[in-house]
């Protein structure tokens, strides 16, 4: 029986978010024992420092110009129904920001270790070929798929978790005034309920994604977010109980009044 060169690039994508899922795994067994090697945990054994906007920019720039020529050199065939349309709509929302103007408004920031630079280059041209390349040339959406109830709960979670991520970084960078140095305790937004607030929002942004996108694909990347920040989370809120001794106690480190 002949395959289609369409039938194999599916078989590919769906390889390709198996393969995520069991990185995730991979990645967060190492997890246990090893913080992610970025910001305060920055070591020199990972590698040559890298500034941390032009890491930022360079890293985060494929996850929006490697989905963005496929949209605009590859004809995809789905790019035109509304369901599809609305969630490449919530990933180029995101990477646009997260690339293209993010980088610019960090304050200071440790340098970010070069092996934590590459492998986050390779995730975003790995993920973002997956995630756009399947939404816009085969995902096949049943009729009135915009009014299920899985879309409409999964777009608003997105954005619920856009709103949170976005406020959260703004949070983040007012923490120390021009010229200031050394870490201050978050306060506002979602940080009064939890330490990783920027982490909820991202986490609960592509878990609305995967929950409206109804794939594999997308649910491996939110499996993937959800290990990784999950991780940092936990980290930072280890962290924050240690150096400072008038953290609110009462705060959690990820889900807001349970853990």
């Amino acid at each position: 029986m002949l395959v289609s060169s369409e039938e194999e690039e599916l078989y590919i994508l769906d390889c390709f978010s198996y393969f995520m899922l069991l990185m995730a795994l991979m990645t967060g067994l190492t997890l246990l024992s090893e913080n992610v090697p970025y910001g305060r945990y920055t070591s020199t054994k990972y590698g040559f420092p890298v500034n941390v906007k032009v890491a930022w920019f360079v890293q985060e720039l494929p996850a929006f110009l490697v989905p963005l020529s496929l949209i605009l050199w590859a004809s995809p065939e789905k790019i035109t129904d509304l369901p599809n349309q609305v969630l490449l709509a919530m990933y180029f929302c995101h990477y646009f920001q997260r690339s293209l103007i993010y980088p610019f408004l960090i304050r200071g920031g440790k340098p970010t270790p070069f092996v934590s630079f590459a492998l986050a280059f390779v995730f975003c041209i790995y993920n973002g070929y997956l995630q756009v390349r399947y939404l816009s040339q085969y995902a096949d959406f049943p009729e009135g798929w915009v009014s299920h109830p899985c879309f409409i709960t999964g777009s608003c979670l997105w954005l619920v978790g856009w709103i949170i991520n976005l406020h959260s970084d703004h949070i983040l960078r007012n923490l120390r005034s021009p010229g200031e140095t050394g870490y201050k305790i978050p306060r506002g937004g979602v940080f009064e309920y939890v330490s990783g607030a920027n982490y909820l929002g991202e986490i609960v942004e592509w878990a609305g994604f995967a929950l409206a996108a109804h794939s594999v694909h997308s649910f491996a990347f939110a499996f993937f977010t959800l290990i990784i920040l999950s991780s940092r989370a936990f980290a930072h809120h280890k962290w924050y109980l240690e150096k400072f001794e008038d953290y609110p106690k009462s705060r959690k480190a990820l889900i807001p009044f349970v853990l």
